[in-house]
């Protein structure tokens, strides 16, 4: 269930109709908690990983599915991008953070249901914590309000990563 999860969720992510009738995502693997994937879009290879909460806290009702993806896109030489689906649209002008361990939190850049990084360099910063932490722990704010904690669990990460580093000729 968690894996067909996944599937529907990066189909959706990548937004395309396009995307969905003609690529097929390949499962790469699962490692610990977290699941490689790979697909060709019509600009060429993209190969991800993502991971869902192994808890959330929040005074919510209802909430979508929530993720913590890590992206290589060769036709954009593109590589380490970090984003979440946090399960509702954030609010407007929020700054959901991120924090790996005991680290500080890093501040993310939401726009409806996502956040990313603001750069590259912190795309990459984030994922050489990931790969030496334990646990990633996302906060953000519902457009109603609501503040949400989603706790991942970073064990199968560093193999995850090799594995999509591999499928996409990365060093």
């Amino acid at each position: 269930m968690k894996k067909f999860i996944f599937l529907t969720a990066c189909i959706f992510l990548t937004s395309t109709a396009v995307l969905a009738q003609n690529s097929k995502i390949e499962i790469l693997g699962t490692f610990g908690d977290w699941t490689a994937y790979t697909y060709a879009d019509t600009d060429g290879k993209v190969c991800y990983m993502a991971s869902t909460p192994e808890k959330s806290t929040g005074k919510y009702k209802i909430r979508d599915d929530v993720f913590l993806i890590v992206t290589h896109r060769l036709s954009d030489k593109t590589f380490d991008v970090v984003n979440t689906v946090a399960g509702y649209t954030y609010k407007q002008g929020s700054k959901p953070t991120i924090r790996i361990d005991k680290l500080n939190p890093i501040t993310l850049i939401s726009h409806a249901d996502t956040a990313w990084a603001k750069d590259s360099a912190t795309d990459t910063k984030l994922v050489n914590q990931m790969k030496k932490g334990g646990k990633a722990v996302l906060k953000g704010t519902s457009k109603r309000g609501t503040l949400t904690t989603d706790t991942f669990s970073l064990k199968g990460f560093s193999k995850a990563y090799a594995e999509i580093n591999k499928a996409c000729r990365r060093k």
